[in-house]
């Protein structure tokens, strides 16, 4: 006997989705884009898909129905994505070298480290600390130099 009931995920298409037409998925998903990249949104630790949906004029299965067939995935996967990216970004950029992982999460929107470090994880495969000293290692010329030498001048 098995010691896990562990079955197959079924995919089933979820009926609200056929009930958005094309004109309108294509109009909220720009409206999507403005909202959560232009406006950067995806910083906002408290910004909500039910948030979202309030901004747009519509509901949560609307936006939900969006996400899921125009960027293929969920909200939270979908805001993550852009958090990581700024992650990535600040990691390697020499005016926030200093900053811990904790710091650098905090700033794109995660609201704890766990989050975060799943997140990166799952997009990455690999942990922001890895990400930080593998790109260190391949461009030597961008690493923040450490600052003892100059304390010790002082």
């Amino acid at each position: 006997m098995a010691k896990y009931n562990i079955t197959e995920k079924k995919e089933h298409e979820a009926k609200y989705r056929s009930l958005v037409n094309p004109e309108m998925m294509d109009t909220l998903k720009e409206k999507i884009l403005r909202i959560i990249v232009i406006q950067e949104k995806y910083k906002d630790k408290e910004y909500s898909a039910k948030q979202l949906a309030m901004d747009l004029g519509t509901n949560t299965r609307y936006v939900s129905a969006v996400i899921n067939v125009k960027f293929h995935t969920n909200y939270s996967c979908f805001v993550n994505k852009y958090r990581i990216d700024e992650a990535m970004s600040l990691m390697v950029d020499r005016r926030y070298q200093k900053l811990t992982m904790e710091q650098i999460s905090d700033m794109v929107g995660f609201s704890n480290r766990q989050s975060f470090y799943a997140s990166f994880y799952r997009i990455m495969n690999m942990s922001p600390r890895v990400y930080r000293v593998k790109f260190l290692e391949q461009h030597p010329s961008q690493k923040v130099e450490n600052q003892k030498k100059d304390r010790s001048s002082k």
